[in-house]
């Protein structure tokens, strides 16, 4: 049976082991950048759909979202800007019935079920949720393919990947409710850690510089960073102001400083990315695909022989299908690049089930250009060896945060410089590896989109769940209208590497 949550009156409000009274409380500005990111040919929601057999009742997933979903008071909340940034404020209307919905497919469910509800994924991605209510909901497909399909949709401003993985999970059988909130009293004076420290009073600042950067070419550029002054000079300056606000002094502090400057030039002077029909002017329709999984366990031994990590594996693969996709279209890619900002959790994964938003976004290159799949796998660890211990995944973070306290015109203006040198955004997310039940039925397949923001018109997604990987992909219609021939080339790509790792001299080392 549906009901409606009855609220209670204000003296009396409902209180939460996370976040204690539900009411009004301000939104960082992280999250406000998030919120405000919003356009007609991208809007900021996270997109999923859990495939379930055998198929569940409308009546049983309303209850369970609302044992369940509903103990986060965020999701009981609305939002409510105003001209200094955005709130969060208790919907006193709230009706689970505008959030948990029946949907229907058309007829070609009956004979292409995957079809059918790729196209209608497509058709939501660019449907904006009602801002005068919780910005998420869930659509309830109740007879699809011998079973049911559950599709979500949930503003990036109510929180990050990471954190909503482990909020959805709560949702499944066994699923854990959210830990008491510990409040944790602040120092008596100066800044609470180095760390945060670091944050307020180097990065920031930093980020700014760097913003001015990235609209300046060439010498430019260079110019604008010099106009920072001699970065020994300010770090010394800054360190001071540290050591006066509480923060004990270390060698490991000014190392971290100079690694921030070194890594901001990095971020500022990123050159536009290569020109390929993958980047351009959006327009406003979206195309969604997936594969079936790829085994896991095949990929990690792929890894071990090759002495790379199973994310390497996979990007290769991502690197080799996109090349390949752009070669059938007649594109000339030998020796291209393309960049893929990919998101990196910041807060400890112990924490994951907090809410918000807290990562940062790391430059990855994919050679779609190398053609040899050993070659390609090589190049793709090196890269991302030489991103380890980067700062620019906090830099970036710190530059959401900036953008949160700018007017939206300027906060466009500052993000459209990234959008013109990246053409994806690309996420991997370890899910469990044993395939988890929801109201008694068992969930067969978990598949997720993040947003893409500006002009950036494709995102990849890899999860694994259930000892297999699989991979999915969010485009704009106009830039690559058949996103499904990018993801009909993954499992090819990963066979190729495969064989040819196999026909390796038993026992060599990979360089």
């Amino acid at each position: 049976m549906v009901t409606r949550i009855s609220r209670p009156q204000p003296a009396a409000a409902p209180t939460s082991p996370q976040h204690g009274p539900v009411g009004t409380e301000r939104m960082s500005k992280v999250d406000t950048a998030w919120l405000r990111m919003d356009s007609p040919s991208n809007l900021m929601m996270i997109m999923g759909v859990w495939i379930i057999k055998p198929a569940v009742s409308y009546a049983a997933v309303c209850q369970r979202i609302e044992e369940r979903l509903l103990k986060y008071p965020r999701f009981l909340q609305k939002v409510r800007q105003d001209a200094t940034g955005a709130s969060w404020v208790e919907d006193s209307h709230f009706d689970i019935r505008h959030h948990v919905l029946r949907e229907k497919l058309p007829a070609l469910a009956r004979t292409e079920p995957e079809r059918a509800l790729q196209a209608r994924l497509g058709e939501l991605a660019l449907q904006p949720l009602d801002p005068d209510r919780p910005l998420w909901d869930f659509r309830l497909v109740e007879h699809y393919d011998g079973g049911s399909a559950l599709l979500v949709r949930i503003h990036h401003c109510i929180a990050d990947g990471l954190a909503l993985i482990a909020v959805t999970q709560s949702l499944v059988d066994g699923g854990t409710e959210p830990p008491k909130r510990r409040v944790k009293e602040a120092p008596s004076g100066g800044w609470e850690s180095a760390e945060e420290w670091m944050s307020h009073t180097l990065i920031e600042p930093l980020t700014v510089a760097a913003v001015k950067t990235l609209d300046a070419a060439g010498a430019g550029a260079a110019q604008a960073l010099s106009a920072m002054g001699d970065p020994r000079t300010l770090l010394d300056k800054l360190v001071s102001q540290g050591f006066s606000k509480g923060v004990a002094g270390s060698s490991e502090i000014a190392k971290l400083a100079y690694q921030v400057l070194r890594d901001g030039t990095a971020l500022a002077l990123m050159a536009d990315d290569s020109p390929t029909r993958l980047k351009g002017t959006p327009g406003q329709a979206k195309r969604v695909a997936w594969c079936q999984p790829i085994p896991l366990d095949e990929v990690r031994a792929i890894g071990k022989a090759l002495h790379c990590s199973i994310n390497d594996v996979l990007l290769a693969c991502v690197a080799g299908a996109i090349g390949k996709y752009l070669r059938s279209h007649g594109d000339v890619v030998d020796g291209k690049e393309i960049r893929a900002m990919v998101p990196v959790n910041l807060r400890p994964m112990d924490q994951a089930h907090k809410l918000g938003n807290q990562f940062g976004l790391a430059p990855v290159v994919l050679p779609i250009g190398t053609e040899h799949p050993l070659a390609r796998v090589y190049e793709v660890r090196r890269r991302m060896g030489e991103l380890k211990g980067s700062m620019q995944p906090l830099l970036a973070f710190a530059l959401l945060a900036v953008a949160g306290l700018l007017i939206k015109p300027a906060q466009d203006a500052m993000l459209s410089l990234f959008s013109r040198k990246t053409t994806a955004v690309m996420t991997n997310v370890p899910g469990p590896r044993d395939k988890l039940k929801f109201c008694g039925s068992t969930l067969e397949q978990t598949l997720f989109w993040v947003p893409q923001s500006g002009t950036v018109g494709l995102g990849v997604s890899i999860l694994s769940y259930g000892g297999g990987v699989q991979f999915g992909i969010i485009s704009d219609s106009t830039l690559c209208p058949n996103p499904q021939a990018i993801i009909d080339e993954f499992e090819p790509e990963f066979n190729k590497l495969k064989l040819l790792t196999l026909m390796l001299p038993w026992g060599e080392i990979a360089i």
